[in-house]
């Protein structure tokens, strides 16, 4: 084969030196073999007219074939690696890319999340307020047909029926601004302190009640000890009509002698009574609904 043959990128490996030397030996003993037939040859043999040139064994490993080959092989390894290294980049990318991803879906979901729990709350927040304004209205009317009733059948005889007609002008109460004083106003200030509190059926305190319970304990603070129920209390003292109000006041809802409800009147045209479970202790105007007598007893 010539020296100047194409050479593959993956070349045969490179002879050993003592490879080359057996090679040589070999040569030289075929040249020494030819040498020493023709010295033993016939002497009338014919004179060597030409020369016969042998090839040179080591041709093959020239210095240019072996720098191409080795530079050949160095740019094929440079270019492995670079494509090693560009695919470990590109795999790098991916993997980022895709953990950005799942943390991006991930926080979508959260929010998605908090937004439907924040419109849960909102609904559920609406829902009770109209439940609760529904159920108040309910009351009002309740009270509003049961006191209707109470003073259709309590006859003209009574003193709660003098409470019971002067209604109408139950609204000269809100320019009245007489500040209580003495017994009336612990008692004013009791009933006061105890807004915001729950009501619960037989309560007496301290932080739930019902309205003869809170009534009974605000007198307490004046040293008045009033029986425990709401008719029991409304009967005793003194009948006042609506538009003679003063603070400390018993406001009662029926008759006087059956009445369902009390409350204490607390000036300015308001009272503080325990409505209901639904609003609990509260301080409402005259107005929001109207009592159908009241009672002093200071």
């Amino acid at each position: 084969m010539s020296h100047t043959a194409h050479i593959p990128s993956h070349r045969k490996p490179r002879r050993s030196a003592s490879k080359l030397a057996l090679r040589a030996g070999v040569a030289g003993g075929v040249l020494g073999t030819i040498a020493v037939a023709g010295a033993a040859g016939p002497a009338n043999a014919e004179p060597v007219t030409e020369t016969i040139e042998m090839p040179t064994l080591g041709s093959l490993e020239t210095g240019s074939g072996l720098a191409s080959a080795v530079a050949a092989s160095a740019e094929a390894s440079q270019q492995e690696a670079l494509d090693q290294s560009l695919q470990t980049q590109e795999n790098l990318a991916l993997q980022k890319a895709a953990k950005e991803a799942k943390k991006a879906r991930a926080e979508a979901d959260r929010k998605a999340a908090a937004e439907k729990a924040e419109k849960a709350r909102l609904k559920a927040e609406a829902e009770a307020r109209a439940e609760q304004e529904r159920k108040e209205a309910q009351e009002r009317a309740s009270r509003t047909s049961e006191r209707t009733q109470l003073t259709s059948t309590s006859g003209s005889g009574g003193s709660s029926d003098s409470g019971s007609s002067s209604g109408s002008s139950a609204g000269s109460n809100e320019s009245q601004t007489q500040a209580p004083s003495g017994s009336a106003a612990a008692i004013v200030a009791f009933a006061r302190a105890q807004v915001g509190d729950s009501y619960v059926t037989g309560g007496t305190g301290p932080n739930s009640w019902d309205c003869s319970g809170l009534v009974q304990a605000a007198y307490r603070e004046a040293g008045i000890d009033l029986p425990r129920i709401s008719y029991e209390q409304s009967s005793m003292g003194t009948s006042v009509s609506l538009d003679n109000l003063q603070p400390g006041d018993i406001l009662y809802w029926g008759s006087r002698s059956g009445s369902y409800h009390v409350a204490i009147y607390v000036g300015g045209g308001n009272y503080v009574g325990a409505q209901n479970s639904s609003t609990g202790v509260v301080e409402r105007s005259l107005d929001w609904d109207m009592p159908s007598g009241a009672v002093r007893l200071l």
